[in-house]
């Protein structure tokens, strides 16, 4: 338990150190006299990133990119992850398809081969760019064939003595009795979308299609002249580019431990438990 604690803090002590410098005025960050706790109050900084037209626009692009993207990942992984947790006798070809794609998520083709088809298929400064190419996560197909397969063969047979089409036992039997797996993946999927940056600066053409997590790298790497006009010269004396960051970087981590609490429960609930009576 010690241990766990003290990993525990490692993790959280940078964080509220992010937030003690988003909460301060420039003068205290510069010196260094920021650790933990405020010493200087102030909200400065987040009313100077929130009047920042860009910041919202980026925010839109990537919530945009979550409510798209994880419903297509989850269906997806669903279907896929469905035909791949049957016997080879009940589905001949799934050895075929599973190490397929096995392959796939051990060997890539590559940032060039990869950024060719994208190109090709038209997809380039579009918002499919940033969807369609993480369309399917293997790693989650993974965990959800393996799922998948633990839940019981009598619910499944039972189902099928109903009269139960392959649709109504995904939808009215796996889906139900998968909970716990589905938060998992969804949580992935959640974190993943939100998170990625990299697309975003390779398949935009323009700064005003970034996504969020792009759009925070080039404040991170560049300079904020914006604070250096004289409409901004009312947070000269309390906003700086550390703070500044430090406001859009805490701002930009708040829909992930907002939603983190909420899929948090299914991770050590047991919704197997009881679904078979021997």
């Amino acid at each position: 338990m010690a241990i766990l604690g003290i990993l525990a803090l490692m993790c959280l002590l940078p964080f509220l150190n992010l937030l003690a410098i988003s909460l301060n005025e420039s003068p205290a960050v510069t010196t260094g006299q920021v650790g933990f706790l405020p010493v200087d109050f102030t909200l400065d900084s987040y009313r100077f990133v929130l009047e920042k037209p860009e910041f919202y626009r980026a925010f839109g692009i990537s919530v945009a990119k979550v409510c798209v993207g994880v419903p297509l990942n989850m269906l997806l992984s669903i279907l896929i992850a469905y035909p791949l947790s049957k016997s080879k006798a009940e589905f001949g070809a799934r050895n075929f398809y599973m190490w397929f794609f096995l392959i796939t998520m051990v060997f890539s083709g590559g940032l060039i081969p990869w950024y060719i088809i994208i190109s090709k298929l038209g997809l380039i400064d579009s918002f499919g760019a940033l969807v369609l190419p993480v369309a399917v996560p293997i790693f989650n197909v993974v965990i959800l064939t393996n799922f998948f397969k633990s839940i019981p063969k009598s619910i499944e047979e039972a189902a099928y003595i109903d009269g139960a089409s392959h649709w109504r036992i995904i939808v009215s039997v796996f889906i139900p009795l998968s909970k716990a797996a589905l938060a998992s993946i969804m949580l992935f999927s959640i974190v993943n979308h939100w998170n990625s940056w990299f697309e975003g600066l390779i398949l935009m053409n323009r700064p005003a299609n970034y996504p969020l997590q792009s759009y925070l790298q080039t404040v991170v790497v560049n300079r904020d002249v914006r604070l250096m006009t004289t409409q901004n010269a009312a947070y000269l004396a309390t906003v700086s580019e550390r703070t500044s960051r430090a406001a859009q970087v805490f701002t930009a981590t708040l829909p992930v431990l907002f939603i983190y609490p909420f899929l948090q429960r299914y991770f050590s609930s047991g919704m197997m438990m009881g679904s078979v009576k021997e």
